[in-house]
């Protein structure tokens, strides 16, 4: 099998495709080859590094786009993107990047073989699609009136990704993530990157800033958990999916306060007192209009997992990036 992971330079993207390289197969099959590609190098381990192919190159280019189809990958992990905050600082970019880019691998697989060639495709959605207001829970079957234009992109895509796997085209799944915590490395350019940062640089004796209060409520799943989102997706047939491709992931709905006593439970008082309080009403304003609780019922019956609660969120970011320790 062939295997394609667009954006493989992210932190996803990163983590995807050590694991693959690693394990050497998916979805029950042997991985022959392994291709990743993003605007920048891809790094794998070194133990892994020959395991796979490297692109540099921007993904969502048309011309760049025909190239990967012609390479006939049977799996495709489409994950590249650029994030919230920065599709809605800059609207041109976010639509060239996160539309086009998404419309024109669709259409550089259909014109590469139509019926004869329709690979197994899998989106990375998110849960922005959905708008406010919102009910206590919100099913699959919740209408998709996005509030940001991140959001509408993702929608837009989600649309292309059924409509192209109805006519046959690919093979699509779509998985709309919650937020992915706790990232590690620096703070990026996302509107909710203070749900990472006030774990993350507390746990390392670094001050971190939250623009929001205490009581914003939303969902998260650990970057482990990502992977295991997209490596499960490539497994499901179009049997088990049915016409609806796109399904919503389960994670742990928790407000930024009990993040914050999670946090003291597994590091202390003295890591909590290096939150300082930086409220931003442009940041608060985004996360309002984002959904908080996801009933994913739907993911769950079809075998997708995520973590219990928020202590073993924080317990993965420990074990996978802190070499399974607090620094002294």
């Amino acid at each position: 099998m062939h295997v394609l992971i667009t954006g493989a330079a992210g932190m996803v993207g990163r983590r995807l495709a050590e694991r693959l390289a690693r394990e050497g197969q998916c979805a029950g099959q042997a991985i022959d080859t392994l291709t990743l590609t993003d605007v920048v190098a891809p790094a794998l381990p070194a133990e892994l590094a020959d395991r796979a192919t490297i692109r540099v190159e921007d993904a969502g280019d048309a011309a760049v786009a025909r190239e990967l189809a012609a390479l006939r990958p049977d799996l495709i992990f489409h994950l590249a993107a650029i994030i919230s905050g920065e599709a809605e600082r800059d609207f041109d970019k976010g639509y060239r990047v996160n539309l086009d880019g998404m419309h024109n691998l669709l259409e550089a697989i259909r014109h590469e073989g139509g019926a004869a060639y329709a690979p197994k495709l899998v989106f990375t959605s998110s849960s922005g699609i959905f708008g406010a207001p919102f009910p206590a829970s919100i099913s699959d079957e919740f209408h998709v009136t996005p509030l940001t234009s991140y959001g509408t992109q993702k929608a837009i895509g989600e649309l292309l990704l059924a409509d192209y796997s109805r006519r046959g085209f690919v093979e699509g799944v779509g998985i709309r993530f919650p937020s992915i915590v706790v990232r590690p490395g620096k703070p990026n350019a996302s509107a909710g990157g203070f749900f990472s940062g006030i774990i993350r640089e507390p746990l390392q004796g670094q001050e971190a800033l939250l623009p929001v209060s205490d009581e914003v409520l939303f969902t998260h799943a650990s970057p482990r958990s990502a992977v295991g989102f997209l490596i499960h997706a490539a497994g499901l047939s179009r049997d088990e999916l049915g016409p609806r491709v796109n399904l919503t992931m389960p994670g742990v709905c928790v407000t930024v306060g009990e993040q914050i006593e999670a946090l003291r439970r597994i590091a202390g008082d003295k890591a909590v007192k290096l939150i300082k309080r930086a409220p931003d009403p442009a940041s608060a304003a985004i996360v309002a209009g984002w959904p908080t609780r996801f009933d994913a019922k739907r993911a769950l019956a079809l075998g997708f997992t995520a973590e219990r609660d928020f202590d073993e969120i924080i317990r993965v970011h420990i074990a996978d990036d802190l070499g399974g320790h607090l620094p002294n």
